[in-house]
């Protein structure tokens, strides 16, 4: 007889700890936010779409050592070197990336690719709106995750420098 009354004493104590948690939350502050209506504030650390960086100079950083790809285990970044000329330098090293692919159907945001790149040349932004209603669109060339390019001191006033592929003000490439 005395079992019986410790079981229901116990299990009367344990509902009303977990009724006190749950007044405690419904009567406490809310934290649903307003999206699209007020921005979303990330922490630093989140780990949003990739950014492909730029020095001071506006070279890219990135110097096609394949590291990142190599540190990946999802396999979803895709690069191909080219030698730089010194016409026309892309980047302050011997190469280049020349092709720079992320698969976003493939990738986890584990940030292995950030942390194996010796020169800091991607990093994660705070991007998060990457769905669609058509995979290839997911696959982001180069050209969509570099970083704008610094405006000279004599322009800066001056709108943004769009690409060729970009339209204006969003960084999306163009429907052919």
């Amino acid at each position: 007889m005395p079992n019986i009354i410790r079981e229901i004493a116990d299990s009367a104590a344990a509902l009303a700890k977990g009724f006190t948690v749950t007044l405690k939350n419904m009567l406490g502050p809310t934290v649903t936010e307003n999206y699209p209506q007020e921005p979303v504030h990330f922490e630093d650390r989140y780990r949003g779409t990739h950014i492909l960086r730029r020095d001071e100079n506006g070279l890219e950083k990135c110097v096609a050592c394949f590291l990142c790809a190599a540190a990946c285990p999802a396999n979803c970044i895709y690069i191909e070197a080219a030698e730089n000329i010194a016409a026309n330098r892309i980047s302050a090293a011997e190469r280049y990336a020349k092709v720079y692919n992320i698969d976003y159907n493939r990738c986890i945001f584990c940030g292995y690719c950030v942390e194996a790149c010796p020169c800091d040349a991607i990093t994660h932004g705070q991007g998060f709106e990457i769905a669609a209603f058509d995979t290839s669109t997911l696959v982001w060339r180069k050209e969509q995750l570099l970083e704008p390019a610094p405006a000279p001191p004599e322009s800066q006033g001056a709108p943004p420098r769009v690409l060729p592929n970009q339209i204006p003000y969003l960084g999306l490439p163009r429907k052919r």
